[in-house]
């Protein structure tokens, strides 16, 4: 585990950049453009993660750090840890096709698990309707906004692979709260089951996705009481 920076072959750095949810202030935009400058940024590249890479000289790192804390930002995390969560621009000012504000939940989600230790990198998608522009069938844990602070949530899926997964869906018709709290779980049952380096997805193939199911009631108090007598009856 570390932060986001790989020496190039052309001898300069690859500098990962975290913003919330890939969401950037127009101060912090015009700010990471004088500082691209002032460290004589080569490239700059937008990446599939909601992240920037800044392409700098070696000796100039530690100018950078400097420069991206001061605007509010962070450089990026690699390796078998909770990596930045990739949100949709889901609230009422940057989608008119959201259902809900998974914009402020993927704040939430990425402030408090983001570079949390894993068996092996664990990647989080929110999506605030069922168009999945983050591809949350593809991600680790995969949240897709049906409702105002409804959510349903899909386990186990892997992207960018020759052998792609599909998630399961483990949870549906929960509140942003509940979303919170199955992850801290799912996460705690990781570690748990997990063999070391070895992918969630091939956990749940090892073990069985009811290794990774919290008990009955567990997500009860985080639905709407008129939910809770219909997918009790559903199994879900």
């Amino acid at each position: 585990m570390g932060d986001a920076i790989f020496k190039q072959r052309s001898g300069y750095l690859g500098v990962g950049i975290v913003a919330s949810c890939g969401v950037l202030t127009p101060t912090q935009l015009s700010g990471l453009a004088e500082l691209a400058v002032a460290v004589d940024c080569r490239y700059c590249k937008l990446t599939t993660r909601q992240t920037l890479i800044f392409i700098i000289p070696e000796n100039r790192l530690e100018d950078l750090r400097a420069g991206v804390t001061a605007l509010g930002l962070k450089v990026g995390v690699f390796g078998e840890i909770v990596r930045n969560v990739k949100a949709c621009a889901g609230n009422q000012d940057l989608c008119q096709r959201s259902l809900s504000d998974v914009f402020a939940l993927g704040g939430e989600l990425q402030d408090r698990f983001m570079n949390r230790p894993t068996p092996c990198d664990f990647k989080i998608a929110l999506s605030g309707c069922q168009r999945g522009c983050t591809d949350p069938l593809c991600a680790d844990y995969g949240v897709i906004a049906t409702g105002n602070d409804t959510y349903d949530v899909y386990l186990g899926g892997r992207g960018g692979s020759r052998k792609p997964v599909h998630a399961t869906r483990i949870a549906a018709g929960i509140n942003g709260e509940g979303v919170t709290a199955l992850l801290a779980f799912i996460l705690e049952r990781y570690d748990a089951l997990a063999e070391p380096h070895e992918r969630l997805c091939n956990t749940i193939r090892r073990t069985g996705m009811e290794a990774f199911l919290p008990a009955t009631g567990f997500l009860d108090r985080y639905r709407p009481p008129q939910e809770n007598d219909f997918l009790a009856f559903a199994g879900l």
